[in-house]
């Protein structure tokens, strides 16, 4: 049984859109990753990279090539298949959750109505790319580092539910598009409402940071404890995988903040135009909130790291949902947009 013509042009329309956002997340990570290290060099009072292409441009670039032209190391004592397995996990995760983040009004690849969910269910299965890289690698070290990995992301991803779960009470919607639309609106000189929520997007911010592994929460990671966590063994392409996949999960926090918060697309000035350098202009402002943040603070301990997890965040954010639920029950303006959805 063939396929039919229209099956044929249905999946050539939807690969050529997924290359029209594949092949542009792919160039940024590499200029992202040049604008994170020139802001740490500024940071430290040093040039950073600015020999590799006009002003270190190319740097990224060459750093790509080096990594996959050099030879894949592989533990002797290692399970092959998991060992390689591992980073292509990571990788694909970290490509296909972007499936569902709308940059633009109708600029999504699947604008499905629990966009959310899927973002939720992407994320947790991310952490199988570090059990299964720290388990294969035969090794303590990387073992230990897969484990507090893991127990880090997990315990994170509890508190970046609950913040969302407040977000979406407000919205009265799973999908990321409706979520931005519910936000539109005259407050005043901005053309969102950012202020009920914002005490949960400095929450949001720490706790992806956390969960992505980015400084100062890269304990899994700390050169001085682990050597570098449950990627330790790992070299050339599959190591090149996992830096990728991590460098993806962090600009996607950066999207799914700018939506939830920032009002994605939605001008902050209401005689400017929507539009889509809006959303790319509040993806690279909270890029550089994180990058700022690895630069000037000082890593934490592991226990403090958990501890802020369970016994802050947690509670706040359950707190904060339960107050924003009472705030839209008793009709207090800003914390219920429902009314734009109908």
């Amino acid at each position: 049984m063939g396929i039919s013509s229209e099956t044929l042009i249905l999946l050539a329309t939807f690969s050529l859109k997924a290359l029209f956002v594949i092949i542009p997340l792919f160039l940024s990570m590499a200029f992202l990753l040049y604008f994170d290290r020139k802001i740490w060099a500024a940071v430290q009072l040093r040039r950073g990279p600015n020999v590799v292409g006009a002003f270190g441009l190319l740097q990224s670039f060459a750093d790509f090539f080096k990594l996959v032209l050099k030879e894949i190391v592989i533990p002797a004592g290692s399970d092959r298949i998991i060992f390689i397995l591992a980073p292509l996990i990571t990788f694909v995760l970290g490509v296909v959750a972007w499936a569902v983040i709308p940059f633009d009004y109708g600029w999504v690849l699947s604008d499905i109505n629990v966009g959310i969910l899927y973002i939720f269910a992407i994320s947790s299965l991310e952490v199988y790319g570090v059990i299964m890289g720290g388990w294969a690698s035969n090794s303590k070290y990387a073992f230990l580092g897969a484990l507090r990995s893991a127990a880090q992301m997990i315990s994170y991803e509890v508190s970046i539910g609950l913040i969302i779960i407040g977000v979406l009470l407000s919205t009265g919607s799973l999908n990321l598009t409706s979520i931005v639309e519910a936000q539109k609106g005259d407050f005043g000189i901005f053309h969102w409402y950012f202020l009920p929520h914002f005490p949960m997007f400095i929450l949001f911010l720490v706790s992806a940071l956390a969960e992505t592994n980015r400084p100062p929460f890269d304990l899994p990671e700390a050169e001085p404890e682990l050597v570098a966590g449950f990627q330790v063994e790992y070299s050339s392409t599959p190591f090149l995988l996992f830096m990728i996949g991590e460098l993806m999960a962090v600009v996607l926090m950066c999207a799914l903040g700018a939506l939830l918060f920032l009002g994605g697309w939605l001008s902050p000035i209401p005689w400017i135009p929507d539009g889509f350098l809006w959303m790319v202009f509040k993806m690279l402002l909270i890029f550089f909130l994180f990058s700022m943040t690895k630069a000037v603070v000082p890593r934490y301990r592991y226990d403090q790291l958990m501890r802020i997890g369970w016994k802050v965040f947690l509670p706040a954010s359950l707190f904060w949902v339960v107050l924003v639920a009472t705030f839209i029950q008793i009709g207090i303006p800003g914390y219920s947009r429902w009314e734009v959805l109908l």
